[in-house]
């Protein structure tokens, strides 16, 4: 069972009492990401995250390290298009202090000016490295594609001319905008002594503090089109994203979609990975995702393989597409992706941390508890016609994207794009 509780201020605090383990995970989460920047400033969001971790009000950047790290812990962060979270995992008998680090870091941070110009070195050092990663550079290709003229399609990192520009009141100005009780959820999760820890939290979050949601653009462009964004560079691989348009994080056929994408490439067992890995032996990395957002998502097949290959595993991913979109899923196929959501939903359940991020990341977006028999019932309830009708809403000619990064001239970019055909 889940404990939730609001607070006077509006904060949200979930726990998750997990008796027989001996550590406890603790997340502060906050309702905002790249989609909530201004171009100008993006990068923002991840920016911040990185100011975060330099210091607070009371704390060092060095005393921050020392209360989590000196005690044995882990303590990190993350910003996503959406969300963004500090977090940390500790043995049970030092969750208090875990959980007043994170808090004073997420509210009091400093954001110092001689701070702020050394990590500014180190985004712009960090930016720089996943654009020579052909792996990162081409998903961030996929998404100005998908997503264009929106928050969405650029980059969580921002570009270097954006982070260039940020200054210190951008950062305090956007903290507090985004920042506030509202968009603020504390997840623990672990061996928890829940008398204590609400205590703990009372003291933390002061009920003078003010502020509400931001507010948020919403993708409404519809492709009518394939599209492709080839990069050339002179890589020993060719990688290559394929992506097509889906659902937003809550629509009723999101399971329907993640079954799919069991079925296609998450796994060894899966299609993508027995038909162009296994049995051709193309590429040592191929396999699927789901992008989820608020209001949209996508699904998207990656690979890498030498350049003589490329077109060869394009075509393909794009067979196993139409494969199942004209051909319903065998039963018993589908009976397998059901158990394998099943059992890797309960063992992600049984690590603190895991089930502290799956637990954070469902309360800050939706703002409900998830129902772990609920979920299960509605996997079971995904039919074989079910799975065909989802492929055939998605899986169009004129919802195709593809990225690629690798050694490919104009004219085969040009005879590749005739190629996008589902």
């Amino acid at each position: 069972m889940y404990k939730k509780i609001e607070l006077n201020s509006g904060v949200r605090v979930i726990l998750k009492n997990m008796p027989h383990m001996e550590s406890a995970s603790v997340g502060a989460w906050i309702a905002t990401g790249s989609r909530n920047e201004k171009e100008c400033i993006s990068g923002i969001s991840h920016f911040l995250e990185h100011m975060v971790f330099k210091g607070t009000s009371t704390r060092s950047i060095q005393e921050i390290k020392d209360e989590i790290e000196g005690r044995g812990g882990s303590l990190n962060g993350f910003t996503s298009e959406e969300i963004t979270c500090y977090l940390a995992k500790v043995s049970a008998r030092h969750v208090n202090i875990a959980l007043e680090v994170l808090c004073d870091m997420a509210l009091h941070a400093k954001i110092a000016k001689a701070d702020l110009e050394r990590e500014r070195n180190v985004i712009i050092e960090e930016i720089k490295m996943y654009r020579d990663l052909p792996n990162h550079h081409v998903m961030d290709l996929l998404s100005e594609l998908m997503w264009p003229n929106h928050a969405l399609g650029r980059s969580v990192a921002g570009n270097i001319k954006s982070v260039s520009g940020i200054t210190q009141k951008d950062l305090l100005d956007y903290k507090k905008m985004s920042y506030t009780p509202k968009n603020i959820v504390v997840v623990l999760c672990g061996k928890l002594k829940e008398a204590d820890i609400l205590k703990k939290i009372n003291t933390i979050f002061s009920p003078s503090l003010k502020g509400g949601p931001v507010p948020i653009t919403m993708f409404d462009h519809e492709q009518d089109r394939p599209q492709a964004n080839i990069f050339f560079k002179d890589t020993e691989q060719t990688r290559i994203s394929m992506g097509v348009h889906a659902f937003g994080r809550m629509h009723k056929d999101r399971y329907g979609l993640t079954l799919m994408h069991i079925i296609l490439g998450a796994n060894m067992s899966s299609r993508l990975f027995e038909n162009i890995r296994e049995k051709k032996g193309l590429a040592y990395e191929i396999g699927s995702d789901v992008k989820r957002y608020m209001e949209t998502g996508g699904f998207v097949v990656n690979a890498g393989t030498k350049h003589s290959q490329a077109r060869e595993v394009i075509s393909l991913i794009l067979k196993e597409l139409k494969k199942i979109k004209d051909t319903p899923v065998p039963l018993n196929e589908l009976k397998k992706a059901k158990e394998y959501f099943k059992v890797q939903l309960l063992l992600a359940l049984e690590d603190t941390m895991d089930h502290m991020l799956w637990l954070g990341e469902r309360v800050i977006s939706s703002g409900k508890l998830p129902d772990k028999r609920g979920i299960i019932k509605k996997v079971d309830s995904v039919s074989c016609d079910d799975l065909q009708r989802i492929a055939r809403s998605i899986f169009k000619t004129t919802n195709l994207n593809l990225a690629i990064v690798g050694p490919m001239k104009d004219k085969e970019s040009k005879e590749l794009k005739k190629e996008l055909v589902l």
